[in-house]
């Protein structure tokens, strides 16, 4: 049996990983819908994959959707890029994939499970997160390496851990994390917890978080910039929906809320 087939037919088990996962949703109901409205019109829920550093702009941008289609609900799921997209290719019903790289955004394509060309819809930088205050003085990526300073890193195979080992590499630093974080959000809760003294994250998880830490720039990160890939997926339950999404967030309205939130316009 074809191995595509065979994902399928594990989609009601994935579904019951992928609820327990999932974040609710930007409004309320039961029950799914084909989006297919009188006049087209896009009604239903549609179920959205995104990278965990869009948590905060996918929330506002999925309210603004809401109310731009009555009759629709938007429901994220969000995680590392790597997770989601490896849930996506083993069944996992859903209508949109939003990445943090095209590294991830590959698997989906490459296993058939994307419908059409993803587009490049934002771009993110990486920043030095630290506690408010900065208290250990941390200045560039070299200070990361001084004795006694504790780093947190994304995985390797998440975006964020990709781009840290190449800004890294960039500065011909070498360090040993204490942690390894499956996504973004983990390696900033460190610092916001005290628990570390640094991370490597977004700059749009430093804006979004500013209250407890600081983003401190530093120049090696323009060698690592993030290229954040959307696409409507192949088998999604709401293929309207879907397809309304994608072109939502590539709209002037979604496209000021993801500037205003500090990522770059592609």
């Amino acid at each position: 049996m074809h191995a595509r087939t065979v994902a399928r037919s594990r989609r009601t088990a994935v579904a019951v990983l992928v609820a327990g996962l999932a974040l609710t949703g930007c409004g309320a109901g039961d029950g799914r819908a084909n989006g297919g409205g009188a006049g087209g019109r896009v009604t239903g829920p549609v179920t959205v994959f995104a990278a965990a550093s869009l948590t905060e702009s996918f929330t506002r941008i999925g309210k603004d959707f809401e109310a731009a289609h009555p009759g629709s609900r938007v429901t994220l799921n969000v995680a590392g890029s790597s997770a989601l997209a490896n849930q996506i290719t083993q069944g996992a019903p859903a209508d949109v994939f939003a990445s943090a790289a095209p590294t991830n955004m590959s698997t989906v394509v490459e296993a058939g499970d994307a419908d059409g060309t993803p587009s490049v819809f934002a771009r993110n930088q990486l920043v030095i997160a630290v506690p408010r205050g900065n208290p250990k003085a941390v200045a560039s990526l070299a200070d990361l390496s001084r004795p006694g300073v504790k780093v947190a890193l994304c995985a390797s195979q998440v975006p964020c851990g990709a781009a840290a080992r190449t800004a890294l590499d960039a500065a011909g630093v070498a360090l040993t994390p204490v942690t390894l974080e499956r996504d973004v959000k983990g390696a900033l809760a460190k610092v916001k917890l005290g628990e570390v003294d640094a991370a490597l994250v977004y700059r749009t998880d430093t804006r979004a978080a500013s209250d407890d830490v600081t983003g401190v720039e530093f120049p090696e990160s323009a060698r690592a910039v993030n290229d954040y890939p959307i696409v409507a997926l192949k088998d999604a339950p709401n293929p309207n929906g879907a397809r309304a999404f994608v072109a939502y967030v590539r709209s002037a309205p979604a496209q000021a809320v993801l500037a205003d939130a500090g990522f770059q316009a592609p």
